[in-house]
């Protein structure tokens, strides 16, 4: 489902846009989404259906179109001409928009999961190509040759898992909450105190995943006597009964319980660089990635899971994430800076004053959330109100005022 462009108002007789277009989303509507945050941030009426993610870019599943709904599409345009992309992007990556901007919303957990470095990513994908594995098998593992690091940023309370718990602690916390025998994982949970610390989670995390529904039944059983228990161990059987909720009988739900879990409070940030496992739980943030669809699942999803891959390329050590709110960049702009040179990503608390949006080398994708901004540049003004976009191409300076929140997305070189 596409959406109108933002108001357009023409200046110096000019009825047609050079360096900024209004960029027109694509909705998706996965089984985990949530039925109304979406729709209030575009300031639509929900329609019973999960609105779990928009997608603002130029990846070929489902890319943004300029000016209108049927407009081109900003994949095709930057193949034709991608000096809109910027040339330091170009000379890293090629003619290809190396970023894809989200809105994400989940009233439900989403697979556990991990992406895989370049690398690992071109490996990946050549093998399967070679193979010939169809790329919409439901075996594929690898559907382009990118990685996918990955930014969320909150726009409310946000529940995530992200990487591993250090194993003697999450040891504990399994015993906490009671007997745990050999009928009740015990010998599956034993690797645990392996004081070799990725032995004890790979063992462990690839064993868990060989679990029945019915062990998993049992031990939910288990957890639910202990939601009310002192934290942390109350937060670790409540997270076993919601996954439960949603997943009933899957692996996946115990598996999870080797995760750190965190909150995030709006404007709080978490990276998940290549290899680590995470999955998030509830909550709606902004999201911006590499422009790539790979993901390798490792439960909590009916679609398929290799084991074997996840134990070759996971990284199984112990990782504490770190949050962040990212730095003051000027008056009203705040960077959310991360190690990858794919993306990055500013936002803009604009007032009535016009602040200059920043990376004007580079082709960036701008996003309102919150009030009506007036975005100017190429000669051209929009008018954009919450959930609508604009494609700033390389050299176009522009400035935007409020009141009003934005997010800019731009390549990291």
């Amino acid at each position: 489902m596409s959406f109108d462009r933002p108001v357009l108002i023409t200046v110096d007789g000019r009825d047609v846009m050079d360096g900024m277009r209004a960029l027109i989303g694509e909705v998706q509507h996965y089984d985990w989404g949530s039925t109304t945050a979406i729709p209030h941030i575009l300031g639509v009426e929900p329609d019973g259906r999960p609105w779990a993610e928009l997608w603002l870019g130029a990846h070929p599943t489902a890319p943004s179109r300029l000016d209108d709904a049927d407009g081109p599409t900003l994949d095709d345009v930057l193949a034709e001409d991608p000096s809109g992309i910027g040339a330091g992007a170009v000379d890293a990556f090629g003619p290809r928009l190396p970023y894809l901007l989200k809105i994400l919303a989940a009233k439900q957990a989403l697979s556990l999961q991990t992406h895989p470095s370049r690398a690992q990513a071109e490996e990946g994908f050549a093998r399967e190509e070679e193979a010939g594995v169809p790329r919409d098998a439901r075996e594929r593992l690898y559907v382009d040759d990118w990685p996918k690091p990955e930014i969320m940023v909150a726009l409310e309370d946000f529940h995530a898992l992200c990487g591993f718990r250090d194993p003697i602690e999450t040891a504990g916390l399994f015993t906490a909450l009671g007997e745990v025998g050999p009928d009740r994982l015990g010998d599956v949970l034993a690797p645990l105190r392996d004081p070799d610390t990725t032995n004890a989670l790979r063992e462990t995390f690839t064993s868990v995943l060989q679990l029945t529904s019915a062990q998993v039944d049992d031990f939910v059983a288990l957890a639910a006597e202990h939601t009310d228990a002192p934290e942390p161990v109350g937060q670790f059987a409540r997270t076993a009964v919601e996954l439960a909720a949603d997943y009933p009988g899957d692996p996946g739900v115990i598996a999870a319980l080797l995760m750190n879990r965190i909150l995030l409070s709006p404007g709080d940030a978490v990276f998940l660089e290549a290899d680590v496992m995470h999955a998030y739980l509830r909550g709606a943030g902004i999201e911006l990635m590499a422009n790539s669809n790979n993901v390798l699942r490792g439960g909590l999803t009916p679609k398929h899971v290799d084991v074997a891959e996840l134990s070759r390329m996971v990284h199984f050590e112990p990782y504490t994430p770190e949050i962040f709110r990212g730095d003051e960049a000027g008056t009203g702009v705040t960077h959310y800076r991360v190690p990858v040179p794919e993306f990055t990503l500013w936002r803009i608390d604009a007032d009535t004053a016009a602040l200059e949006v920043p990376a004007t080398e580079r082709g960036r994708i701008l996003l309102v959330t919150g009030g009506t901004a007036t975005v100017t540049g190429s000669g051209v003004e929009l008018t954009t109100s919450p959930g609508r976009a604009a494609w700033l191409a390389a050299g176009d300076q522009v400035t935007v005022s409020g009141p009003a929140t934005a997010w800019v997305a731009a390549a990291g070189v």
